[in-house]
């Protein structure tokens, strides 16, 4: 008979930013807490993700945790978009500062989590074969864990290496006189070709859909630089929580219809040099929502493509066109079209020319074959949900979560479900797609104060039906004013359309990273609206 344990409060899965932050949440809260991962080591996402070129997406100094202002003053970060191994070392610095692996079990992951209506609890079973019996389950397993392998006929037939690059093995890989194929070319794929593309002997890169690359403009920081961040970190914390991307940045320069031309030419030229989500936020506030801001932005980027690769006809092949600039996740580029002038990079266009199945020595689109001894598969993710619903995660009368998302996901707040009392998700569907980190933190807090106020009025906190069919209206009709939705047209994993079979809705929150904090912090203020407790 499998272990079980009985006396636990929490059960965290996962110890990435939102497993370490809830469980230091809960401790203050004196909940007997334990985390659940299924790696060998802390991280999430900077666990996993040990490809060539992996690094942030937004800057160092709001891209952190900001529960203690030791860590603030003790950690000094070297670059303005960290890479992995920094990242990693800054988690592992954040948990042994506050000694919180001696709570998490590593190695270890989670298969089930069924409620038990008669004791109100949740029993957490593992691949390990024990089982967990804890009054809550909290969930941190990120927007973008569950890997997405496209079903490509004669996969296992190939006979080189076969490398995912959100399992890149730790000890790294030597691609040094290789040929390479990698397919992808979503934010991973952006990072990896660059770096991959100087080591190989040949890389070839299989596009499906280009995409909208800013560059981050990654460089050193300054001591200067990092002394005055520290010193002002609260105030840029409180900035990012006011912002709709959750990013301290300010504020545009007005609609761009406002603009003439070659104004609008100079404002971009001043966010291109700013570099990454910069040129997206701090150029014109109606990007998102006006076709033609839209397209201002999307035809300054076309031609910064043109201008950097030096081939017109892959230039060309790189234009992303026929969707809005950010209806997918606009990609930050280190030297990524510059990488295309290499004269061991080629661009394969398998949007007009699809794969039609990988063989033993390569692969085979509708009109030509490759051979190459590495495959490299930037694929995506089934986001949001697929981390969730890869869980046999049951609620009220057996009710599994994955039928219940099956037509689309469906939450109160991103952080509750209707019939799975007692559990909660960070950076849950409906929960905003920004800033990472900092809507973590918010999502930690709130659930902290729905924990103490659960255990002081009978110990179940569940949302009621009508709350969650609400912010599921909320969740569509935010982003409907907007240009988000027409990236379903080219598989954007904002709306699901990247995974066949996916219900093709949006899945993630556009109303405003500080509108929802807003919402959150009322609900919360005001006695839990929208749940229901036993007392």
């Amino acid at each position: 008979m499998s272990e079980q344990q009985t006396d636990l409060d929490l059960v965290v899965i996962g110890a990435g930013f939102a497993g370490l932050a809830m469980l230091h949440r809960a401790r203050e809260s004196g909940l007997h807490t334990r985390v659940l991962e299924a790696g060998d080591g802390i991280g999430g996402t900077w666990f996993w993700n040990r490809y060539p070129g992996a690094r942030t997406d937004s800057e160092c100094y709001y891209y952190c945790l900001s529960f203690s202002p030791e860590v603030v003053a003790e950690w000094t970060w070297s670059e303005r978009y960290p890479g992995q191994p920094e990242m990693l070392r800054y988690l592992n610095f954040v948990a042994d500062k506050f000694d919180l692996k001696r709570d998490i079990t590593f190695g270890t992951r989670v298969e089930s989590a069924v409620f038990d209506e008669g004791s109100g609890t949740w029993e957490v079973t593992t691949d390990t074969g024990e089982s967990v019996r804890s009054r809550f389950v909290v969930t941190g397993l990120g927007l973008l864990t569950e890997p997405h392998i496209p079903d490509f006929p004669g996969l296992d037939s190939f006979t080189g290496e076969t490398y995912m690059t959100c399992r890149w093995p730790a000890d790294g890989v030597d691609l040094s006189g290789k040929r390479v194929g990698i397919i992808g070319t979503g934010a991973t794929g952006v990072q990896a070709i660059p770096l991959i593309a100087q080591e190989a002997a040949h890389l070839t890169v299989f596009q499906r859909t280009p995409n909208y690359v800013v560059p981050a403009q990654n460089r050193p920081m300054e001591p200067d630089e990092i002394a005055d961040l520290k010193a002002r970190h609260y105030e840029i914390l409180q900035k990012a929580r006011d912002h709709s991307f959750a990013m301290p940045f300010e504020p545009g320069h007005g609609p761009a219809g406002d603009f003439t031309a070659d104004e609008q030419r100079q404002i971009f030229e001043e966010g291109w040099k700013s570099g990454g989500f910069r040129f997206l936020f701090e150029t014109f506030d109606d990007i998102i929502v006006d076709p033609a801001a839209n397209e201002s932005a999307a035809e300054f980027i076309r031609s910064k493509i043109r201008e950097i690769v030096h081939d017109p006809a892959t230039a060309e092949l790189l234009c992303p066109k026929g969707y809005p600039y950010a209806s997918k996740r606009p990609p930050a580029g280190h030297d990524y079209y510059e990488a295309y002038n290499r004269d061991n990079i080629t661009l394969i266009d398998v949007g007009s020319a699809p794969i039609r199945e990988i063989t033993p020595t390569g692969l085979r689109t509708a009109d030509a074959s490759y051979e190459f001894d590495v495959l490299v598969l930037a694929t995506g993710f089934d986001a949001v949900t697929g981390a969730l619903t890869g869980i046999d995660i049951r609620g009220r009368d057996g009710l599994a979560l994955k039928d219940k998302w099956a037509d689309g996901p469906a939450t109160y707040l991103g952080l509750t479900v209707h019939d799975f009392p007692n559990l909660f998700t960070i950076s849950g569907p409906g929960s905003p797609f920004a800033n990472i980190p900092v809507c973590i933190e918010k999502n930690v807090e709130w659930i902290g104060r729905a924990l103490d106020h659960a255990r002081e009025h009978g110990g179940v906190l569940e949302a009621t039906a009508e709350a969650e069919a609400d912010w599921g209206r909320q969740v569509q009709e935010v982003v409907s004013g907007t240009l988000l939705p027409q990236g379903a047209k080219v598989h954007s994993w904002f709306t699901g359309t990247n995974i066949p079979g996916k219900a093709p809705v949006v899945n993630v929150w556009f109303g405003g990273a500080n509108n929802y904090f807003a919402a959150c912090d009322t609900i919360a203020d005001k006695g839990f609206g929208g749940f229901t407790t036993p007392g």
